[in-house]
């Protein structure tokens, strides 16, 4: 029989989502509260007036995620999820206290390679897999990262707040204890992953997934998506001063009600993508949006209503991807190799990042903001080639039945799992129960009931 009420969220999925949704913002808002006054609250401390320094500081945080989302999203896949995470949070917070006690900007720096180090991010959204299914995964994706833009637009409030009142050290023992809480989420409030699963497959190397094509049209997809980002937010400050006459220290009147408006406007696009199983439709749709707002960026940006109206299209179609990308790579990768693939995802997620940055401060230089932007285009326009000739994910759905007691559990095990169309395969031996995920167009459903014995 299938699980009761498959449209609607259970009591477990909404803890799960909400509980890992604060333990992202936590983080995330530890992270982000330095970002705002950083540059000028370093020049306090020795070597903090060399400004290539102080972008190192900043920067080394996306350096050493980069060269560690990997190793932790295949030590969840071996070791555990909570585990890690546990493990990743407690470095976190050990950057955070180095860097609050830094005498000068090479402790500094030090402490915020720590921070990066913690890199959870693929444990994290893995977890986030594991205790959702697939019907509603994209929700609890896009619940994780409306919080991390929500953490993004109260930083730029609270953080000149905070450094008025504690300084730099003192944010950063914030950060610390914020990493702390979030510990205690993962002990205490998150839901234990289920038991260990029976798959159709052997172990899947790291090879096949970093080499997976539909994988790889995914990461592809997060790359241009977040170098897009970074370097749009090399110009558009400067666009706002001069359209706008609005102070840096007053953007946050912009982005606030530009985040939080984009937050209400993703909701439907992608309840219908989940209830209509029409995930491929508007995933495309809005990689076309994300194209047309960069020229809307690209010829409006001297107009700063225009600037605004873009702003905001481009933070709905960027939360709409944002969270149907990581919900796309749960479902197509390997089940064994989950976090694995995420692991890769969120690697080139920093890279992204990183080459936006870079990239996108070379083009301002040389060519202005329609040298950005231009390029921004050309990269949304070839994700979208790509994004057309993805394979549409494949419509899965839970199922239980109750095992007969003549039925032998270790021999049902190993045969459900061969079965076409079962993709996981979990028996529990005390409730005599066993609990499929099945490809929808390629099961046989009386096969399994005469392997099962009955059917609740």
């Amino acid at each position: 029989m299938s699980i009761a009420n498959p449209d609607r969220m259970t009591r477990q999925e909404l803890r799960a989502g909400l509980s890992l949704a604060s333990i992202f913002a936590l983080r995330m808002l530890g992270l982000f509260l330095i970002l705002p006054v950083f540059a000028v609250a370093a020049a306090r401390m020795p070597g903090g007036d060399n400004l290539t320094l102080v972008g190192i500081a900043l920067g080394v945080y996306g350096l050493t995620q980069a060269a560690l989302q990997i190793p932790f999203g295949m030590a969840s896949d071996r070791y555990g999820r909570k585990r890690v995470i546990v493990f990743g949070l407690l470095i976190f917070a050990t950057g955070s206290f180095v860097a609050a006690v830094a005498p000068d900007i090479w402790w500094t720096i030090a402490g915020r390679a720590l921070q990066g180090a913690g890199a959870i991010s693929a444990a994290v959204t893995a977890l986030a897999a594991d205790l959702t299914r697939e019907q509603h995964r994209t929700k609890v994706m896009a619940l994780i990262g409306s919080s991390i833009g929500l953490m993004f637009a109260l930083s730029l409030v609270a953080a000149p707040a905070l450094d008025a009142l504690v300084g730099l050290a003192g944010i950063f023992v914030l950060t610390g204890l914020l990493a702390l809480a979030a510990i205690w989420l993962v002990a205490k409030v998150v839901p234990d992953p289920p038991a260990a699963e029976h798959h159709e497959h052997d172990p899947v190397g790291f090879t096949d997934v970093l080499m997976n094509p539909q994988l790889a049209r995914l990461n592809f997809g997060i790359f241009a998506l977040h170098f897009i980002q970074m370097a749009m937010f090399v110009v558009v400050p400067g666009a706002l001063i001069a359209t706008g006459g609005i102070p840096v220290a007053g953007h946050w009147k912009i982005y606030l009600p530009v985040v939080l408006a984009s937050f209400v406007l993703m909701l439907p696009p992608i309840f219908y993508a989940e209830r209509r199983a029409r995930i491929k439709p508007v995933f495309v749709g809005s990689v076309l949006v994300l194209v047309l707002a960069q020229g809307g960026f690209l010829y409006g940006s001297g107009m700063f209503n225009a600037l605004v109206a873009n702003l905001v299209v481009f933070f709905v179609v960027f939360n709409i991807l944002e969270a149907s990308l990581p919900s796309l790579v749960s479902r197509i990768a390997p089940p064994q190799a989950k976090g694995t693939a995420l692991g890769i995802y969120n690697t080139t997620q920093a890279f992204g990042l990183f080459a936006g940055g870079a990239v996108g401060g070379w083009l301002a230089q040389y060519w202005g903001a329609a040298g950005v932007f231009g390029v921004g285009i050309a990269l949304a326009l070839l994700w979208l080639a790509i994004a057309v000739t993805m394979q549409a994910p494949a419509v899965v759905a839970l199922r239980e039945y109750l095992i007969q007691p003549q039925v032998d559990l270790d021999r049902l095990r190993a045969e459900l799992v061969l079965l076409p169309g079962v993709r996981e395969a979990v028996v529990e031996p005390e409730k005599r129960i066993a609990y499929l995920k099945v490809n929808l167009e390629r099961w046989d459903e009386r096969r399994v009931r005469r392997l099962i014995g009955g059917e609740i």
